[in-house]
């Protein structure tokens, strides 16, 4: 990694950056569905690529943007030569190598830039980068080639931003395609959405999330649980893989179906979650928590999953969540402690006594349901 690359916010930590990743793995509905619109001269200035974030999304976007560019236009159509079949192209082809060297002239990326003073990343992708793109335009693509521009994620940008951006999709220059990744697509402004072809992707299952974590080595005992939990994202499959999160999140299912609770467990989990230089793994923990809980709720009303995530969840759940009324009871319990951790956070208390208070309220609550 060079020096450069510490200052892209579309980077994922020990994970290679999209433009870096060969190959796409579970989104061949996706790309069918963008190939089979060239193919058909549909060719629109406008995508939004859509789905959870971590499952390829960006991943796509510069597999279409290598093709766009790679590709050659025909004078009477989309492509010159027949019609292509895959968004492949050769890792020997000029463009690939430029993409890869960040020196593609005809590709423009928007995103959240960093910020030298602070020494971190801007919250939002701000209106001057957004307008960095009048420059962009403003430079001739030699004969009348196409240029691309991938915003991620669209998500990120502020108003002034996004009303920069809703300005070109309304009046695109000609031979521009733009890409935008959204992980929350509804959070756009309607103008947006509405001047988009939709590109959906979906989730990847246990055995294509497979095949996207082999380069990684590392030890997975159960794909299946992993994939579940993660919900078929490979950026949160590569984390809680990292930080053994289906051990985690076994070791929450059974501390909730111990009565009483087993406080020196749960005290372990606060004390290995409040620990200096351990903030990673609060967030798992906290995450992990709001995740079963939502598992509750969802229970009491649609019945247990079969099988569970771990051992021992299906008949935690069912025990614990048998009916609507536990539902609403836990989907309560959920958005409480979800203000709480966010409360105690803000104010900078003690993150192992917020772990041990969360557990207990919810072993409490447990307890409770367990005893209707």
């Amino acid at each position: 990694m060079t020096a450069a690359d510490t200052f892209e916010s579309d980077r994922i930590d020990g994970a290679p950056h999209p433009r870096e990743t060969p190959i796409l793995f579970g989104q061949g509905r996706a790309e069918a569905a963008f190939l089979d619109a060239v193919n058909s001269d549909r060719l629109h200035h406008g995508w939004l690529l859509t789905g959870p974030r971590g499952i390829g999304k960006a991943t796509l976007a510069w597999r279409i943007a290598r093709f766009l560019l790679a590709t050659p236009k025909d004078g009477g159509g989309l492509f010159a030569g027949p019609a292509p079949d895959t968004l492949d192209v050769s890792p020997d082809h000029p463009v690939v190598r430029r993409m890869a060297a960040q020196s593609e002239g005809r590709l423009f990326v928007l995103r959240r830039p960093w910020d030298d003073k602070a020494k971190r990343f801007k919250q939002d992708i701000t209106v001057d980068e957004a307008r960095r793109l009048k420059g962009f335009f403003g430079l001739s693509a030699a004969d009348g080639e196409r240029r691309v521009v991938i915003v991620d994620a669209a998500d990120d940008m502020n108003t002034n931003a996004a009303n920069a951006l809703l300005k070109v999709l309304e009046e695109p220059p000609r031979d521009v395609v733009l890409l935008l990744v959204s992980h929350q697509p509804a959070r756009l402004l309607p103008t947006i959405r509405s001047r988009c072809r939709v590109l959906r992707c979906d989730p990847l299952g246990p055995g294509d999330l497979g095949r996207a974590l082999a380069p990684f080595d590392l030890d997975i005992p159960d794909m299946a649980a992993l994939s579940q939990l993660a919900d078929g994202s490979v950026g949160s499959a590569l984390h809680l893989a990292r930080m053994d999160g289906v051990a985690t999140y076994a070791a929450l299912v059974g501390l909730l179906g111990s009565t009483p609770m087993d406080r020196p467990a749960a005290l372990a989990l606060a004390d290995a979650a409040g620990a200096r230089g351990a903030e990673a793994r609060f967030d798992l923990l906290v995450r992990l928590v709001d995740t079963l809980l939502a598992r509750l709720a969802r229970a009491g009303v649609a019945g247990a999953p079969e099988p569970g995530i771990v051992a021992g969840e299906a008949a935690l759940l069912t025990r614990l969540s048998p009916d609507q009324y536990a539902a609403q009871h836990w989907a309560g319990t959920q958005q409480r402690l979800g203000q709480r951790i966010r409360a105690g956070r803000a104010v900078n208390l003690d993150p192992a006594t917020l772990v041990l208070d969360m557990l207990l309220a919810i072993g409490a609550d447990a307890a409770r349901q367990g005893a209707r």
